[in-house]
């Protein structure tokens, strides 16, 4: 069967009323940045912290944040998100719970997906920073001791700026995981990239078109974050020191 392909179905008003399709699809896009950017910042900040955590001798940190990694990253995303949207409200205090199911419908989506992608993510990232940290020479922990470096220096001047230089490029990976990741939130009722194009492609008949250009635009991010994170690579790379 022949499909006819018409990409002016992009400027044409929506039967819902809601504007252009093309419209439909940046806003989509919209909250597909948002979720996402907002998420790695977070999840980095968290991942570093966790990180350490997972290299500390002390084992009353350790241990905790080991189980927390291994929880996150070994359950489905999906049902992470369902958790948080339909679970927790539920386990919370009375007056907590119904404090956010009577917020507005989008932000209690929003929040969910931004709590759900965060945590998940950060105990990726924490498991980034951990294989940095170990990997740097045991010469210079031992030297930064022999310094008289406390466990605090010793992090903040030696091993954490060697060590996030070389999980770099593994951290490229994660951040374009990020924007992937982003699509569970069509699942709660928000529409980002994914979830508007769905939508485009069931009032306007034209799921090739749609899909097509989230596809598109998925690439485009996809080579902005590869550029972003070779360029601080090649900016913050020391002579000498081999990168992940």
């Amino acid at each position: 069967m022949d499909y006819n392909w018409d990409w002016l179905i992009l400027f044409k008003q929506s039967v819902t009323g809601e504007g252009l399709y093309g419209v439909m699809l940046l806003k989509g896009l919209g909250w597909t940045l948002v979720i996402s950017l907002a998420s790695w910042i977070v999840a980095l900040a968290l991942g570093i912290a966790l990180g350490v955590g997972r290299t500390l001798p002390n084992r009353w940190v350790r241990w905790p944040v080991t189980v927390y990694v291994h929880v996150f990253r070994n359950t489905p995303l999906l049902v992470q998100l369902f958790l948080w949207y339909f679970v927790v409200p539920e386990l919370l205090p009375p007056a907590w719970g119904d404090a956010i199911k009577q917020m507005d419908s989008t932000l209690e989506q929003l929040l969910a997906v931004l709590l759900c992608l965060t945590l998940y993510t950060a105990a990726k990232a924490a498991e980034q920073v951990r294989t940095g940290i170990e990997s740097v020479a045991a010469g210079q922990r031992q030297a930064g001791t022999a310094l008289g470096l406390s466990t605090l220096g010793l992090y903040k001047h030696v091993l954490l700026p060697q060590a996030l230089r070389i999980v770099i490029p593994p951290l490229t990976s994660d951040f374009m995981n990020v924007f992937k990741n982003s699509a569970v939130a069509l699942t709660i009722g928000l529409m980002e990239l994914t979830g508007m194009s769905r939508e485009i492609s069931e009032f306007s008949a034209h799921p090739f078109e749609a899909f097509t250009a989230a596809t598109l635009a998925y690439m485009l991010i996809t080579l902005a974050v590869v550029w972003l994170m070779r360029t601080i690579e090649v900016r913050t790379r020391v002579p000498g020191l081999l990168g992940a």
